[in-house]
């Protein structure tokens, strides 16, 4: 059995403006931590995040499982700084869904695959953190 990571924010804007910052390569660089990401967007396609982690570069890859343009997008992950094999047991999913709320855009990450509730409460607060950026960007 595995455990899930969620973490949830309202951000004051479109769902529009939302989804083009979970997208966009260069909104995206700017609330995670750098990061540079590759895909094609599209269902089936790689997505690749490259970036470096307290001195080391890393490049993490999934696959676009789900892409509903302004609703949701799934993929799967897979990072080598996790220690595990890359393995399809290895994978999580990582799923951002939107949603319309208040005059403003809901948006909830989760995390499934997490090893145990220690690892998804650590993704969570990631995750919640991230979501602070990625709000702080948009509103910008």
């Amino acid at each position: 059995m595995t455990e899930i990571a969620e973490a949830s924010i309202l951000v004051d804007a479109d769902t529009y403006a939302v989804w083009r910052a979970i997208t966009d390569p260069e909104i995206i660089a700017r609330y995670l931590y750098g990061t540079r990401v590759e895909s094609e967007w599209r269902v089936g396609s790689p997505i690749v995040y490259r970036g470096e982690w307290e001195g080391k570069p890393y490049e993490d890859h999934g696959t676009i499982l789900e892409f509903v343009p302004g609703e949701r997008l799934v993929s799967s992950y897979y990072s080598p700084l996790s220690g595990k094999p890359d393995v399809p047991e290895s994978y999580q999913d990582v799923a951002y869904v939107l949603r319309q709320e208040d005059g403003g855009t809901r948006v909830t990450v989760t995390q499934s695959g997490c090893a145990d509730r220690a690892e998804a409460d650590r993704m969570s607060s990631n995750w919640a953190t991230t979501l602070e950026g990625l709000r702080s960007t948009v509103d910008a």
